[in-house]
């Protein structure tokens, strides 16, 4: 069974999550959002309860 030999697959795995770790994945923390969120405070409505027939 081909899928049990991890000799082609294992060093492409490791070498593709090294990559991702290493290279790209500082340069995508390093961006800052554009849309910061605000400081709005949030409105809490409250819905009225359902009027169950059962209860």
């Amino acid at each position: 069974m081909p899928q049990l030999n991890p000799n082609p697959w294992l060093f492409t795995m490791i070498m593709s999550w090294l990559t991702f770790s290493l290279i790209i994945q500082p340069k995508l923390l390093s961006f800052t959002p554009t849309n910061t969120p605000s400081e709005k405070s949030s409105t809490n409505t409250k819905s009225p309860s359902w009027p169950w027939p059962w209860t």
